[in-house]
Formats: structure tokens, C-alpha cells, sequence
């Protein structure tokens, strides 16, 4: 796993799992504890994630918001896409350009 950027857009790749996770909780803290506006999470280069990497994204979007910043979710691949859709999650986080249609449920 590898996190790149500063406080204001970072870029995670590689597998963020039970692993890594102790990482990049730190690296995504940092982030959000030294910046102002938005934090742009860019996950383009992202291979795979489990319920701990999850778990992280989610304890950042808490910390986000207990300190007045927003995450904001970019280049979500479509098999992680599927999963916060399952998990109702992508009610909750905010991505940019929203969800591919093949990843929302059909009615």
C-alpha cells in the first residue's frame, strides 16, 4: 500500500487490508488533521480492500467531519464500488461524479 499527496488530495494504492491498515490510518489522520476544505481521496490506484481498509475509510470520513472537513471519494474502482453500494455506504461517503449506473442496485 502507498499513500502520495498532501492535506488537501492524496492518492492510495496497492491493497489497503488488515495489513496496512495501521499505516495508513496514521498517513489519512495526518492528512486530515493538517488541512482546511475538502480531502480529496483518490482511489484510482487502489488494487483491492477488506472490511479493515473499509473500517479506515470510514473512521477518515468520521474524523473528516468531527473537524469540519468533508472526504470526498475519487476514481472509485467498480468492484469497491459494488461494495459500498451493498453496504449502503455510498449514502454516507461522498463521491465525486457519484456511482457507475452498473453499480447501483436495479428496481
Amino acid at each position: 500500500m502507498h499513500i502520495r499527496g498532501d492535506h488537501a488530495e492524496l492518492v492510495v494504492g496497492g491493497r489497503l487490508d488488515v495489513r496496512s491498515a495501521a499505516d495508513a490510518r496514521t498517513s489519512l489522520h495526518a492528512a486530515v488533521d493538517g488541512g482546511t476544505g475538502d480531502l480529496l481521496l483518490d482511489l484510482s490506484e487502489l488494487d483491492s480492500w477488506d472490511a479493515t481498509g473499509l473500517g479506515v475509510i470510514m473512521g477518515v470520513h468520521r474524523r473528516a467531519g468531527r473537524g469540519g472537513r468533508r472526504l470526498v471519494l475519487r476514481g472509485v474502482p467498480p468492484q469497491m464500488q459494488r461494495l459500498l453500494v451493498a453496504t449502503r455506504l455510498h449514502r454516507i461517503l461522498s463521491i465525486e461524479g457519484g456511482l457507475a449506473a452498473e453499480s447501483l442496485p436495479r428496481v
